[in-house]
């Protein structure tokens, strides 16, 4: 997609979070993308799909609870502070912009996961100003660009926004913010499984984040298919 088509996704994106979080019974707001049949697409062309709860979900609760705490510790905004490290660090940033940076975080599980995080402290998608979202269109781009040319297929993975609950509190703490789970290991055949001691115990990491995000980085942003 272009980035004029992009922008009206993100467009229609803000423009359904608000309206949904409006209803008095809903909250919050889940907007995610299955893309490829290994991730359970059911239809081969990208499309993405919106969940409206009348609860938190279970991952979401996890990190407001965790944003709230360090906050009342510290008084600053936990991935406000760990994006700064990242790109002072700057070995696993794959890629950024004015307004986003994709990493891959030093906690992911999946071979290639990654985080994209708003360089502004906002809370939710209907946040972003203008720039903003074209920017945002762009860094999805780079990223989704980048996860086709590693392997030269089309890369499936699940991806999905975190932003604040739409229950009426403030959550001045939270932060916008996007997970990519990819399941893709070492080619477009070979898929990460989490199964016996990594579902009982605790998942083992195939590559290393910095591996990962110097693979990714080096991808490049043109795609496999344009490069003729």
């Amino acid at each position: 997609m272009s980035l004029p088509e992009l922008r009206g996704v993100v467009d229609a994106w803000a423009e359904q979070y608000s309206a949904l979080g409006q209803i008095p019974w809903i909250s919050h707001v889940e907007i995610f993308e299955n893309r490829g049949q290994m991730m359970g697409a059911s239809n081969p062309h990208p499309h993405c799909q919106i969940w409206a709860n009348a609860t938190v979900p279970n991952l979401p609760t996890r990190e407001l609870a965790s944003v709230r705490e360090y906050h009342a510790e510290r008084h600053s905004c936990l991935l406000c502070d760990y994006l700064k490290l990242e790109l002072q660090l700057n070995v696993r940033v794959v890629c950024q912009n004015d307004a986003f940076a994709v990493l891959v975080p030093f906690w992911a599980v999946w071979p290639f996961e990654s985080l994209v995080l708003s360089k502004r402290h906002i809370a939710s998608i209907d946040q972003l100003n203008g720039e903003e979202r074209d920017l945002l269109a762009d860094i999805m781009r780079r990223i989704t660009i980048r996860y086709d040319n590693l392997f030269e297929t089309a890369f499936p993975y699940s991806m999905g926004f975190h932003q604040k609950p739409t229950d009426g509190g403030a959550y001045e703490e939270g932060h916008f913010h996007a997970h990519y789970f990819p399941p893709l290991l070492r080619s477009e055949t070979i898929q990460k499984f989490m199964v016996g001691y990594e579902l009982l115990g605790s998942p083992q990491r195939d590559v290393t984040p910095e591996s990962a995000a110097n693979r990714l980085m080096e991808a490049g942003e043109i795609h496999y298919l344009d490069r003729a």
